[in-house]
């Protein structure tokens, strides 16, 4: 958060710098072009001092943006670089508007002087070299901390660099009494600076209404919240500018028997990777929905296959088997059955009978005993463990299941050692 408020008043610095050098821009030429009687450069001036209010608004709508939240604005003051940014458009469709008029009136009036214009020449070209230095300045702080006033001000600081040239041609066309073809260039150039002029007002309209800009920054978003351990979906991703920061809103879809501690810990996940990645973004809000998932895919360890009269073993890792079945809202189908292959080498049973779990996209495992590695394991993949009795059958546990007397375990039934001692254990076989 400081470095944002750090931005902005880096913002602000800028834009108060243009500020005065418009200002020496605009007296300069007022008074170069009222001495020595070029009309041109006198208009020049007033656009300089249209360009001077822009910067002012500019500079003014990041210094309130800068201050930072208050009890009374808790989301900050951001909004009101957007709306001088509004402001901004609008002073340069104002001048482009002026502009275009002078280019009209010079269309038909040729000045009339005497001397080579020294003075009014050296004095564009000042301001040609002043326009340079402040729209890369402008143009390179405002992209880099997501200024939109910033960044107008630079376009309209780029065309100055134009406008200065297009005066100076005008002032050797006046010096040779050339008819029509100032006139020309002071309107196209006015023309291009109605343009901008409209379309950085028409977006702070559209940025004041929260309308949506960045459709694409929306898809890149919720594809990567996709791709975070625990989130089974996205349900909508929104985004809305204030001032130069972006503001998140998301819905993101999780396991519908996560526990409200797991969910705070995806939702983390989801704030932690949108703030690293994604500089500009100021606030993220993420609501928790539970995925509405009609059936459920369950595991169940077992000594061999029988169906549904198959019998739960005493051991997850260890079982001779597995039944996979799909539970639906009041009834469970069997949809595979796979054999524990793992039990010729005894080694690490537990990461790879729970990898395999996790290959099945299982959503729920029974299991009368589970270690403390495998529990974690599939805890971390948010598969919810229940505990089952050893010795009934699969029809039995799923009724209880359904009638709600089983228990969701929060931890492991035993400890990796007890796991230990039980593997040094031989297993008697009826």
């Amino acid at each position: 958060m400081e470095d944002k408020v750090k931005n902005l008043k880096k913002g602000r610095t800028v834009a108060f710098i243009s500020v005065l050098i418009s200002l020496a821009l605009a007296i300069m030429k007022g008074i170069v072009g009222y001495l020595f009687n070029y009309q041109v450069l006198i208009a020049d001036a007033i656009h300089s001092a249209a360009d001077l209010m822009t910067h002012a608004a500019s500079g003014f709508g990041l210094w309130i943006a800068s201050r930072g939240k208050t009890t009374r604005f808790p989301y900050g003051l951001y909004r009101a670089e957007t709306l001088a940014c509004l402001v901004v458009g609008i002073f340069i469709f104002m001048a482009g508007i002026d502009l275009f008029k002078d280019g009209i009136h010079k269309l038909f009036h040729l000045g009339s002087v005497t001397s080579f214009p020294v003075f009014p020449i050296a004095a564009s070209l000042i301001s040609s070299i002043a326009g340079v230095i402040i729209a890369k300045m402008e143009s390179s702080v405002g992209h880099a901390i997501g200024s939109q006033s910033l960044i107008a001000s630079s376009k309209e600081a780029f065309l100055d660099i134009f406008t200065s040239l297009a005066v100076l041609v005008g002032i050797l066309l006046v010096y040779y009494r050339i008819p029509y073809a100032e006139g020309v260039i002071i309107i196209i150039i006015s023309l291009v600076l109605v343009k901008i002029g409209a379309e950085n007002a028409w977006i702070a309209l559209l940025i004041l209404l929260d309308a949506n800009l960045d459709p694409d920054l929306e898809e890149e978003i919720e594809e990567k919240i996709k791709n975070i351990r625990g989130v089974k979906g996205v349900g909508t991703v929104k985004i809305r500018q204030s001032g130069p920061f972006k503001m998140v809103e998301c819905v993101i879809i999780t396991r519908p028997l996560l526990s409200l501690y797991k969910a705070h810990e995806v939702t983390d996940k989801v704030e932690q990777m949108i703030a690293e990645e994604y500089e500009h973004i100021e606030s993220i809000f993420i609501h928790v929905e539970p995925e509405k998932k009609k059936n459920l895919r369950a595991l169940i360890p077992v000594t061999k296959n029988l169906g549904m009269d198959s019998v739960v073993d005493h051991h997850f890792a260890r079982a001779a088997g597995y039944l996979v079945l799909k539970l639906k809202e009041e009834e469970a189908e069997i949809i595979n059955f796979y054999e524990n292959h793992f039990l010729k080498n005894k080694e690490h049973l537990g990461v790879k009978t729970s990898r395999s779990a996790i290959e099945y996209e299982t959503d729920i495992l029974f299991a009368a005993s589970i270690g403390e590695i495998s529990f974690h394991i599939l805890k971390s993949n948010m598969i919810d463990v229940f505990k089952a009795e050893a010795g009934k059958s699969v029809k039995e546990t799923i009724d209880d299941y359904y009638t709600k007397k089983l228990t969701r375990l929060e931890q492991p039934v035993h400890l990796i050692e007890e796991s230990q001692i039980s593997k040094m254990t031989p297993r008697r076989h009826h």
